[in-house]
């Protein structure tokens, strides 16, 4: 199981949510920077033959994205907080629907 933290002080804007990820996560130069790449990029955490992220989990494995200052994070940024939800979902549910368990479980600190 891998832990990954989200450092959620240097979000601000979508611009900075995007520029945060791609880094933390290791997203590619091509990463579009909108939802729906974003969901794709963690919908590859255990293709490592793809490239869309340089973390990777194996098959079955989860991921831990520990989201630091949960709580500030929500009331600064609520539109925000609630697309990392709703695209959290979005990948677990490709990974159910491909009958294999979720890979990302949130954590907030």
């Amino acid at each position: 199981m891998q832990r990954i933290q989200l450092p959620t002080d240097r979000i601000t804007d979508w611009k900075s949510f995007h520029s945060v990820f791609a880094e933390v996560m290791g997203f590619p130069t091509f990463y579009g920077r909108n939802l729906d790449a974003w969901i794709d990029c963690m919908s590859d955490l255990t293709q490592t033959d793809r490239g869309m992220t340089k973390v990777q989990i194996q098959k079955g494995e989860a991921l831990l994205l520990e989201i630091v200052s949960a709580g500030a994070f929500k009331k600064r940024l609520p539109e925000i907080f609630d697309a990392l939800l709703e695209c959290t979902i979005a990948v677990n549910r490709r990974f159910l629907e491909a009958n294999e368990p979720p890979v990302i479980s949130l954590v907030f600190l």
